[in-house]
């Protein structure tokens, strides 16, 4: 049976610099963790679905750690697809902090995966494909899912920040009708489309809709969610839009500790939340929205457990606490019908 949701993004081992506004290095550090859009994708997901629901490629070259893969297996086994190469490195970063500037370079070749690297495998026709990169390469991945007609899957298109700029918006408008979701952050919405920051509300409800406006989804069927940090995320379809609060707010002190990942947990949330809501889009963001919350509570990926009840039933606890609940808890606070 394919797979609920499968994502194009990478896993990537991430390393880290840290420098003060002279470039003179400040003694912190930080070991190597787990890195990769297309992995915090995959967990947000999981956070809701069980392993076998998702898929991912994940490269390994001869230096992959034990740690790193026992914490992988962690979240189940059956959700990664390991492609083994002895002749090269893992994918790695480097992010370097200088003062307030935050850089980010990759240090070995990437890998870059495409629909292709998907046939004939475990991961073939998810019902939901996930991918990050530019609008050029958005429309080669749309053209290789067009050449199997017997696959429309739902496609949940992430832009990468460094080409969310107005002279990429051309190639973004070409690839715009093959996309059901288009999930920018709030900063990248407003520089594509050459809004002024600082990013507020209106502002952010301007962008949202003018991208709705540019053909976002076949036979005008496209929603598009902006990723707005404590604000929330705006949700826009055609029919109507509306406002999905964060589940931790910037009056929850010291809950957010690293947002690393939490936009890519977000969007593997929100395709776990169109399976389990029957596609609806705006109960969905619920999901991921409580994805996320998870991610931002430490630096790295979140910690699954599991208890089992005294009549043998095991419940999966992600930071020690239960999705579920704070799904409830969400729905709650926002008005919402619990289901």
């Amino acid at each position: 049976m394919a797979p609920q949701l499968v994502t194009l993004g990478m896993f990537i081992i991430d390393e880290f610099e840290y420098q003060d506004e002279h470039g003179n290095p400040t003694g912190q550090t930080l070991p190597s963790q787990i890195g990769g859009g297309g992995t915090y994708a995959s967990v947000g997901a999981r956070i809701w679905l069980p392993a076998e629901k998702i898929g991912m490629i994940v490269d390994r070259g001869d230096d992959f750690p034990p740690a790193i893969q026992d914490t992988l297996n962690s979240f189940g086994k059956e959700m990664w697809l390991y492609r083994d190469n002895p002749d090269r490195k893992t994918t790695r970063s480097l992010n370097s902090y200088r003062g307030d500037h935050r850089g980010f370079q990759y240090l070995t070749p990437r890998i870059r995966i495409t629909p292709r690297d998907l046939i004939g495998t475990k991961l073939e026709h998810p019902a939901t494909l996930h991918f990050i990169c530019s609008p050029s390469r958005a429309s080669a991945i749309m053209s290789e899912v067009h050449a199997d007609p017997e696959w429309k899957p739902i496609t949940v298109y992430e832009p990468i920040p460094d080409r969310c700029v107005p002279a990429e918006l051309p190639a973004l408008i070409k690839v715009l009708p093959y996309i059901s979701i288009l999930s920018p952050n709030a900063e990248e919405a407003l520089s594509l489309l050459s809004i002024p920051q600082p990013s507020t509300k209106a502002l952010i409800e301007e962008a949202g809709n003018k991208l709705l406006e540019l053909g976002v989804g076949d036979a005008g069927c496209g929603h598009v969610i902006v990723r707005s940090g404590h604000l929330g995320a705006f949700v826009a379809t055609r029919e109507r839009s509306e406002w999905v609060d964060a589940y931790w707010t910037e009056h929850d002190a010291g809950k957010v500790v690293d947002v690393t990942g939490a936009g890519n947990s977000f969007l593997g949330g929100l395709a776990a939340g169109l399976l389990v809501t029957s596609g609806d889009v705006f109960k969905a963001t619920l999901y991921a929205t409580v994805s996320a919350s998870f991610v931002v509570e430490q630096a790295g990926l979140p910690v699954l457990t599991r208890v089992t009840d005294n009549d043998g039933t095991v419940h999966e606890l992600w930071n020690g606490d239960s999705p579920e609940r704070r799904l409830k808890e969400l729905q709650k606070r926002l008005g919402k019908v619990t289901e």
